[in-house]
């Protein structure tokens, strides 16, 4: 259900996206319990010269960063779960991309029920009529 919006400061490759979507995956069903089958990944890629941060872009820096906004429903995650989640998905773009600058970003975003859904149908639906 969750849908990751994801930038990377890299060029692109079938392979690196691959990569990028797997890591994603695996992050999302395994550490916040979302449903794999149910989550979608759409990978936008930012040459580093256009990726600026403050001030200096990302190529003069010799750097690479990231960022991404995962959509979930509000109180499906603990804040101990996001915090795990946003930890090990900087761990593993610092392994995808090499030398990351700090300035990445993870937004997990808590969405309302009766404001989100896939297929013509609420989260809040899905709840109610299971």
């Amino acid at each position: 259900m969750p849908i990751l919006n994801v930038k990377v400061s890299a060029q692109r490759t079938p392979e690196l996206s691959a990569r990028i979507a797997e890591t994603l995956l695996d992050l999302t069903t395994r550490v916040l319990g979302k449903r794999r089958d149910l989550t979608a990944v759409v990978i936008t890629f930012v040459d580093p010269a256009d990726w600026y941060v403050a001030g200096r872009s990302l190529a003069d820096l010799k750097q690479s960063s990231f960022y991404f906004d995962v959509k979930v429903v509000d109180e499906t995650n603990t804040k101990a779960e996001k915090a795990r989640y946003i930890a090990e998905a900087f761990a593993a773009f610092e392994g995808l991309l090499g030398a990351l600058h700090p300035e990445s970003y993870v937004y997990v975003q808590d969405v309302r029920a009766t404001a989100y859904g896939f297929g013509g149908r609420t989260q809040e639906y899905r709840h109610q009529h299971p």
